[in-house]
């Protein structure tokens, strides 16, 4: 290989980690938006659901990348990603005992981070741009994976905190995505049929998503999109 190959080559890659970096949002966007669309297709396939969990470990790495962090915090971030990174590579199992409730923990608080991370650095801009909207949409994909979480470990310390209908359910313990799928449906108020929360915990944690959801769209994206100008406009 010639030398003005391999700067050509180099070039060639400094470009793409450049597009990357500018769109950092929007990939982590995509990332977690193909996540809850490919999760129903790829849970009862051995072999895909294990690479499907590594590159979810990935994402979970970028998640921190797309933030801008002073070094001490980002160090703070690393720290609480690996127990995140091994949760989301060790298969998620609701009835697993008090290493998943750990695990599912340390995953809890590693999402809050990001949450909070993500949140000042969106309510920050001082122009909203398309990347800060998409940057608020990953903020609310999040806290739905968050709250799935949450209900993951409440279902392993109850048993019987929610209750699957036989009629719509083939299992009665309740898988991950049956915990993804009643956090989204409760965040966005669309309910989630054939999963009802029984105990008073779940109850409360569902009363609490369902007002965030609400208030989550009504007031900090409606407030990013009527700040929003395109480039053309600001110009």
């Amino acid at each position: 290989m010639s030398m003005a190959q391999a700067t050509q080559r180099a070039s060639a890659h400094l470009r793409k980690a450049s597009v990357i970096a500018e769109h950092k949002f929007f990939v982590l966007f995509l990332y977690l938006l193909l996540s809850l669309v490919l999760y129903p297709y790829v849970e009862n396939k051995p072999l895909a659901y294990m690479v499907f969990r590594w590159v979810g470990g990935a994402g979970m790495l970028f998640a921190v990348y797309t933030v801008n962090l002073r070094r001490m915090v980002l160090v703070c971030a690393l720290v609480l990603s690996v127990p995140a990174v091994l949760h989301h590579i060790i298969e998620f199992r609701a009835d697993a005992g008090a290493l998943s409730v750990l695990g599912i923990l340390f995953s809890f608080a590693f999402d809050l981070f990001l949450v909070v991370a993500l949140f000042r650095r969106v309510i920050l801009e001082a122009q909203p741009t398309s990347e800060t909207i998409l940057g608020a949409l990953c903020i609310y994909l999040l806290v739905g994976f968050s709250f799935a979480s949450i209900y993951g470990m409440v279902a392993t310390l109850q048993p019987k905190a929610f209750y699957l209908d036989p009629l719509v359910n083939t299992h009665s313990i309740p898988r991950r995505f049956d915990m993804v799928y009643y956090s989204f449906g409760t965040m966005t108020s669309v309910g989630a049929s054939g999963i009802t929360p029984v105990s008073d915990v779940a109850r409360s944690l569902t009363a609490i998503e369902a007002t965030i959801g609400v208030l989550y769209l009504a007031v900090l994206i409606a407030r990013l999109i009527s700040g929003y100008r395109p480039p053309s406009a600001r110009d």
